[in-house]
This record gives structure tokens, C-alpha cells and sequence, in this order.
């Protein structure tokens, strides 16, 4: 048995032995990115399995209209939530639109969008929530004109008592002296879509973990709020003809290309169209990337960027829930990832 004066020297030369870190408190949430809310008993079976006490439900885009910011595709409610989930309302806003707003046009924006979300989600069952959300890939010339819409949602006396979050993309968390810092209370950190979709070849455009260490670590460590981390449990097939970019065959599945004699593999998730597919929109020769991040993958950025996590709480939001996508990850792989934050 250890004297005392052997296990202090121990714990001296081997101070991992002991754990600084608290237990971290870690929310587990969803993205809803559809236009319709409608319930699925599979979706519900993994809000359940991972105590889901959120969602965070976009509610429309705002984009350029005739006669300024418009919304466009908002959510529509079939069905309303239940007791025990909070909706979060997400706003996209396409960058474009803030980049000749006047102050007054800005006030007026961020007046509607308040006005707006209010309205849409009554018949969610939802008249209150605790936090509104921002996206935007916002860039040098539009973050003063972003950031002053920010702080104007902000000062708002109906979201006085919220909390008001903002997405933060990988390269606005690099270049965060010249993208800035937005004057919200978190951040949510986009952990996917950091490659070139459009680019030709066999790479991933959802997630590589060599792009994600060129962007995180002590940019993340260093981050002066709150970070909360997006993962990505989607996937979706790109499409190119001739070797350029044709765009996404929404209706392809991973099991559509075990019919060899319709997609032929080049290798590594590349497929070529062996003939005319009207249905998915492919024409014969048309070549097929097939992108997705198996729960391994997945689990290895998540051990990355939580040795970057300061803070004592976070959200794992999984974007996005859907059953087709969810169907390649079961409850105890998500489970898994989140419990690497704590």
C-alpha cells in the first residue's frame, strides 16, 4: 500500500490521473429543417431515447423581394409539440439582403421578424419559447449591417427575457477578427458543409476531419461566448454532368446504388448513371456523389473540438431530424457523441 507522501508525488508527476473538469452539462437537440411539422414515430422515438428537451425549428428564410426582405418557404404546423419540448425558432436570412438595408430598413426587419415568428408558431402549441435563433453566412461587407440587426432583435422588450443565438460558420470562426464577433448571448458552430459541393471529385463536402482541424482548435478554444456544436447526421447524393455541378437528386438513398445495374461504382462513393432517370432528374452518364459521415466519423470530430469546449454547458444540436437520414445512426451512436462533451 501507497504512503501519502507517494501518492502526492504521484499525482504530481501524473496530474491526469486526476480531473480537473466538472461535469459538463450537455443538451442534446435537434434541427427541424422542413416546411411542414408533422409527427413521426420514429423522429419521437429519438427525441425520447436521447431526453431531446428541444428542437430547434426553422420557420422560414427572409429573402429579397420586389419590395425588400420577404419571407419565404415558412414552416407550416400539422401537428403541435408536445409538453415536455421546447421549440427554439430558427430565422435564415439569405446574406445578400442586408448588404444595402438602411438603419431604418433594419429596424423595420427586425421588427417583422419578431412579429412573424410570433405569428407562425401559434398553432405549433407554442406561444412561448426561450431563445430565438439567427443563421447567416454573414461576411465583411454585410457584419456591420448584421450585427446592427443583432443588437436591434436584441433590444427588442418582447426578447429581453430570451436569450438570442447566432450560427457561426468555420471560416467566421477563423477569421474572427475580421469577421467579428456577433453581440449575441451563444454561438452555434456549424460543424458541416465546409467543403466545395461543387467541386468535382471524391470529397466530402459535409464533414473531413483534416478541413475541420484547419479552422477549430485554439480558434474555438479562444472564442469569447458561449459555443454550442451542429453535427451532421444528413446526407444527400451531388450530382455532376460532364464533371460540373447539376445539383442534388433529393429522392437518391444510399440503397438506391445497390442496384449495380443502374448505378455503377467508380469508387469511393462515386456512381455513374447507367441510364435516363427522369424520376431523380438524372440523365444516362450523369455521375453521382454520394456524401454522408458514418457514426464513427461523426464520433471523431466530436472528440476534436470538446478539447477545444470551455464552457460548463452546451447544446449538441444534430441537424437534421428526419427519419430517412436518422436511420443510418442508431440512438446509442448519438448518445454516444453527445457523452464525449461531458
Amino acid at each position: 500500500m501507497l504512503k501519502p507522501r507517494c501518492w502526492l508525488l504521484l499525482l504530481m508527476v501524473f496530474p491526469g490521473l486526476v480531473s480537473c473538469h466538472k461535469n459538463r452539462v450537455v443538451d442534446t437537440s435537434f434541427y427541424y429543417w422542413k416546411t411542414v411539422y408533422e409527427t413521426n414515430t420514429t423522429e419521437n422515438q429519438y427525441l425520447k431515447a436521447l431526453r431531446c428537451k428541444n428542437i430547434y425549428v426553422r420557420i422560414m428564410d427572409v429573402d429579397q423581394g420586389d419590395n425588400g426582405p420577404v419571407p419565404v418557404s415558412p414552416i407550416t404546423f400539422k401537428a403541435t409539440f408536445s409538453d415536455s419540448v421546447q421549440l427554439i425558432p430558427v430565422v435564415f436570412i439569405v446574406n445578400d439582403v442586408l448588404k444595402n438595408l438602411t438603419s431604418h430598413q433594419l429596424d423595420d426587419l427586425a421588427l417583422k421578424i419578431i412579429y412573424y415568428v410570433n405569428g407562425r408558431i401559434r398553432p405549433s402549441g407554442k406561444t412561448l419559447y426561450n431563445e430565438l435563433q439567427i443563421d447567416c453566412d454573414w461576411t465583411r461587407t454585410t457584419r456591420d449591417n448584421y450585427f446592427y440587426l443583432l443588437r436591434r432583435l436584441r433590444a427588442n422588450a418582447s426578447l429581453k427575457s430570451k436569450k438570442l443565438s447566432a450560427t457561426l460558420r468555420l471560416h467566421q470562426l477563423k477569421n474572427q477578427r475580421s469577421s467579428g464577433i456577433p453581440p449575441v448571448d451563444r454561438v452555434m458552430l456549424m460543424c458541416y458543409n465546409m467543403g466545395n459541393l461543387r467541386k468535382y471529385g471524391s470529397q466530402n463536402s459535409i464533414l473531413e476531419q483534416n478541413e475541420l482541424e484547419k479552422y477549430a482548435g485554439n480558434n474555438l478554444s479562444d472564442y469569447p461566448m458561449p459555443v454550442d456544436v451542429g453535427l451532421p447526421v444528413f446526407s444527400w447524393a451531388v450530382v455532376f454532368r460532364h464533371k460540373q455541378y447539376a445539383g442534388i437528386a433529393k429522392r437518391l438513398h444510399n440503397d438506391s446504388f445497390t442496384d449495380h445495374k443502374t448505378f455503377k461504382s467508380s469508387g469511393r462513393s462515386l456512381y455513374t448513371s447507367q441510364k435516363d432517370l427522369p424520376q431523380f432528374g438524372l440523365l444516362r452518364g450523369d455521375e453521382i456523389r454520394w456524401e454522408n459521415l458514418s457514426a464513427g466519423q461523426l464520433l471523431s470530430a466530436a472528440n476534436y473540438i470538446q478539447k477545444y469546449i470551455s464552457s460548463d454547458t452546451i447544446k449538441i444540436i444534430y441537424f437534421h431530424l428526419d427519419e430517412q437520414t436518422l436511420k443510418y445512426y442508431t440512438y446509442e451512436d448519438l448518445e454516444k457523441t453527445a457523452a464525449v462533451f461531458r
